[in-house]
């Protein structure tokens, strides 16, 4: 089981109980350029994002910016996903990723990505390059009404984060589009290839009656030791998530649920990182044999009570701390 578990997961991944609290309108943080209306509105299309879905992921390189550069051939995955609410306080909501491999009637669950949503956020984490993270503040005109989304990785590393309002329309479309922001390769690329090191990428999310989409728009960048870039390719992403009611989706239901308990230590360990340093370092191997495949292992021994939660920690523990360092 485990070694299908992975094989399949992998595939996918290089492609691209539920603690919730009912929030009232007094939990709105106070900001003159937002109304209570506009916050409600926000949230209302952050919540949207949760159910099951039909996804598809659709990459696809279109610029070729450097002399010389060939296109990669396009990269479209089918995916099936269960996106659940594990934490709403109000002005802060956590939606967990669900990937859903296998057979129809024997589906095993690949925790997926994850994305976190702050009101009026005071700091974000920043990409820099070469596995470097640093923390940084986000000024009061720039969070005044809009929302952080951080997006980390199937390890609950980070991925990438940014600051953005959300705007509406009158035939509820909603769009979320922040400035652009750096994130490391995606593991489709980290896997294949090592002839850029950053993307930067425009991130917008649009809530629509069928569903949801996730659209990029990629620049692929060499980073030099001075600092300086210089741009590969450009690409473009789409990721469709259409509402479907999915006949094996209590399968990720019950995955979470028997897993939730030793994700949470591993957020914990990762959230310790964002509000007491200012700069780290995390690093893996491109075929996540360092830490994104140890810790998910760790998980999966905790779904088949072959490990306590405190035992699998420990364990995911050890990687943990070998694969981060704080600079400062």
């Amino acid at each position: 089981m485990k070694f299908a578990y992975f094989s399949a997961a992998a595939a996918l991944l290089m492609t691209g109980c539920a603690t919730t609290d009912t929030p009232t309108a007094s939990m709105a943080p106070a900001a003159v350029t937002h109304t209570q209306a506009e916050f409600e509105r926000d949230r209302a299309a952050i919540l949207a994002m949760q159910g099951e879905y039909a996804v598809t992921f659709d990459f696809r390189e279109t610029v070729p910016v450097a002399e010389g550069y060939e296109l990669a051939e396009p990269k479209f995955t089918p995916a099936r996903e269960v996106v659940i609410v594990v934490e709403d306080t109000g002005d802060f909501i956590m939606l967990q990723h669900l990937l859903i491999v296998g057979e129809e009637d024997n589906p095993f669950i690949v925790k997926h990505w994850r994305q976190d949503w702050e009101y009026q956020p005071d700091h974000v984490l920043a990409f820099q390059g070469h596995d470097d993270w640093t923390v940084e503040a986000v000024s009061p005109e720039d969070a005044a009404g809009a929302w952080a989304q951080t997006v980390y990785q199937v390890d609950d590393s980070p991925r990438y984060a940014a600051v953005a309002p959300w705007s509406h329309d009158a035939d509820g479309v909603s769009t979320w589009e922040p400035p652009v922001s750096w994130r490391p390769l995606p593991r489709r690329d980290d896997t294949t290839r090592d002839d850029y090191d950053v993307i930067a990428a425009v991130n917008r999310h649009t809530i629509t009656p069928w569903g949801w989409t996730h659209e990029q728009d990629n620049s692929k960048l060499v980073v030099e030791a001075d600092g300086s870039t210089h741009e590969l390719v450009r690409e473009i992403g789409v990721n469709t998530y259409r509402n479907t009611d999915l006949s094996n989706g209590q399968a990720a239901l019950d995955y979470w649920e028997a897993t939730q308990d030793y994700w949470a230590l591993v957020r914990a360990r990762f959230d310790w990182l964002e509000d007491n340093t200012q700069r780290f370092h995390i690093e893996d191997d491109a075929e996540g044999t360092l830490l994104y495949g140890p810790v998910l292992e760790a998980g999966q021994r905790v779904l088949f009570g072959l490990a306590t939660v405190e035992d699998a920690f420990a364990e995911a523990e050890t990687h943990l701390d070998s694969q981060i360092t704080v600079i400062e």
